[in-house]
């Protein structure tokens, strides 16, 4: 049975709902109003000192970086703003809020803050890398190309130079040369861990065994990480391995037991193994663990149904088309058990 599919690795993460920020100076009265500037012990020091020095630009960037580690990003894109008012002199400021702006997708704004940085710092080499993302971003290769060598001339042995370009030449589609450059990475810094999953992404693509040599150092680099277990297991799954593919999996659950890809695809090869209550199982278990995954709630009821729990079958069946207007499979499947349309 082939009904289900499994999720690939890399998993692709939804877009986070970004607060834009309009008062780059306020930080002030966030300061004094804001409670989670005192929710944390460090926070609420670095906030007292911003509080006897207003004016210091370095106190805020500082806040920021605080902040953005925290997943604050809002509060964290207002306290870099600050910095770069009071202090117009340091690109790293303006390379702080174009990141930000870049990782919530507003790449206008973007380009117009790492611009201001090198402006000021033309040397600036994580400025230029930043705009080479904005430029692959765009699909702008040439662009790419051009910023990811002016940081190499400034450090030969800049392994995010290489490996920025090893994803240009990746979305290319040119995979010898993506290779080569995430191998010269490797060459200038051996731990440079996402070029290791990258090698291993491009080598499971093909096929190449290879690619699990590159799964297991990421994985000895940090443990915590399990995303390269559950790569191993995407590549033994993708090659009909389900034996070892089944292990990888367990691996993962067992180092993070809220990580629901891993569950989803366990679920995808006991169900085409005829072991439906235990797919059910595994499918009820990333469920629980990600809720608003409307994939989950369809082959959560693809189980149910064929085990006569029909009920419960239109049940993830609808709450699938809630989620997803527009996902045809859970429709398909209340038109096969004649469930008027008014009631879905």
């Amino acid at each position: 049975m082939n009904t289900a599919w499994i999720k690939s690795f890399p998993i692709v993460l939804a877009t986070l709902l970004f607060l834009g920020c309009s008062n780059p100076t306020g930080n002030k009265a966030s300061a004094d109003k804001d409670p989670i500037f005192q929710s944390d012990s460090k926070l609420k020091k670095i906030t007292d000192q911003i509080n006897k020095s207003p004016n210091n630009a370095a106190l805020f960037f500082e806040r920021g970086n605080m902040l953005y580690k925290m997943q604050l990003d809002s509060l964290a894109l207002k306290d870099y703003k600050t910095a770069s008012t009071l202090d117009t002199t340091k690109s790293e400021y303006y390379s702080a809020v174009g990141n930000l702006l870049f990782e919530h997708k507003d790449i206008a704004g973007s380009v117009e803050w790492i611009q201001k940085a090198i402006a000021r710092n033309p040397g600036d080499r994580k400025a230029h890398l930043k705009i080479a993302k904005l430029f692959l971003y765009i699909k702008d290769y040439k662009k790419a190309f051009e910023e990811i060598n002016v940081a190499l001339r400034a450090n030969v042995y800049d392994p995010e130079a290489y490996f920025l370009k090893g994803m240009v030449y990746k979305d290319m589609l040119d995979t010898t040369k993506a290779i080569s450059s995430f191998l010269t990475t490797l060459n200038v810094a051996p731990d440079y861990r996402p070029a290791m999953m990258q090698l291993g992404g491009l080598y499971a693509a093909k096929k190449d065994p290879l690619a699990l040599r590159y799964y297991d150092n990421a994985y000895l680099i940090d443990s915590n990480d399990v995303k390269p277990l559950f790569a191993k297991g995407v590549y033994y799954q993708h090659n009909k391995d389900y034996v070892a593919a089944k292990a990888e999996y367990k691996r993962c659950i067992l180092r993070n037991r809220h990580f629901p890809d891993a569950y989803f695809n366990l679920g995808v090869i006991l169900f085409d193994q005829d072991s439906v209550e235990k797919a059910y199982r595994q499918y009820d278990l990333a469920a629980k663990i990600d809720p608003r995954n409307s994939t989950i709630y369809f082959n959560r009821g693809l189980c149910a149904e064929m085990m006569d729990s029909i009920k419960n079958a239109i049940n993830d069946y609808r709450i699938a088309i809630r989620m997803d207007t527009g996902y045809e499979s859970p429709k398909e499947a209340l038109r096969r058990l004649k469930v008027p349309t008014q009631d879905w």
